[in-house]
């Protein structure tokens, strides 16, 4: 076992049922065996299957954190989840990148929970694009990619016009036409990712935890293709963990 673990932070929501945000990605950091920090953006009132209200955290708490945990760690890799606003989120990557030119970002697109609370709407697309510029990855899903797009714009554009950006994990999850093949989109290439096995049980948070689990990997250098392929892999066995909704962690 390692006894230097590289430090990543998650800057997400608070889920008190621990299957997804930042106790999720917690739980996945140190099953990657790096030391995880947290920065919680709101504190939600749900369980696995339902959501009832939120707190989003003030938006200079959350800098005035970043600032501290990064002026005493040499954080790696970070991963950001739900977030109220674009200017809100603006602010976390510019300060990020400002700490740290060479930070590697994970973005999470939770535009909404499972429950379909909605958490952020895109309105302006040349905001979007200048914040991509400085992340790394974003890992939506079927449905949450439609929404970064123009109206009726098909998923294939908008995944290959926004990898121009950053690089696009495509979650096939929501696809019924290719459930479960993911697919990673760099500028360059358009890498296929079918899953181990298609009998898998659906779980609360289990976009969480592959975002969780890229930003892991990234932190522990490896490249793009085998950060998402080897926390692909690890998804898929937290989805065949149990038959619940809330997942289990198995060491790596």
């Amino acid at each position: 076992m390692p006894t230097n673990r590289p430090f990543v932070l998650t800057i997400a929501g608070f889920d008190p049922s621990a299957g997804a945000g930042i106790l999720a990605d917690i739980k996945t950091f140190e099953q990657h065996h790096v030391y995880g920090l947290a920065i919680s953006t709101a504190n939600t009132m749900q369980t696995a299957t339902s959501f009832k209200d939120i707190q989003w955290t003030d938006l200079y708490f959350v800098l005035q954190s970043i600032e501290m945990l990064f002026n005493s760690y040499a954080i790696k890799a970070v991963k950001i989840g739900i977030v109220p606003s674009l200017e809100y989120l603006k602010a976390i990557v510019f300060l990020l990148k400002e700490l740290s030119p060479n930070l590697k970002i994970v973005w999470d697109t939770v535009l909404k929970s499972t429950t379909t609370f909605e958490f952020l709407k895109i309105e302006d697309e040349t905001e979007l694009l200048s914040l991509l510029d400085k992340i790394e990855i974003i890992t939506p899903n079927y449905d949450e990619i439609l929404k970064l797009g123009k109206p009726n714009e098909p998923h294939t554009s908008i995944n290959e016009r926004l990898a121009k950006n950053c690089a696009i994990l495509l979650k096939g999850g929501h696809n019924p036409n290719e459930i479960g093949i993911d697919y990673l989109t760099t500028k360059e290439v358009t890498f296929k990712l079918p899953p181990k096995t298609n009998k898998i049980h659906s779980k609360h948070g289990s976009g969480c935890v592959l975002s969780a689990a890229i930003v892991a990997n990234l932190a522990l250098k490896q490249n793009l293709f085998d950060a998402c392929v080897n926390a692909k892999n690890y998804t898929e066995k937290f989805l065949l963990s149990n038959t619940s909704k809330l997942g289990y962690h198995y060491a790596q």
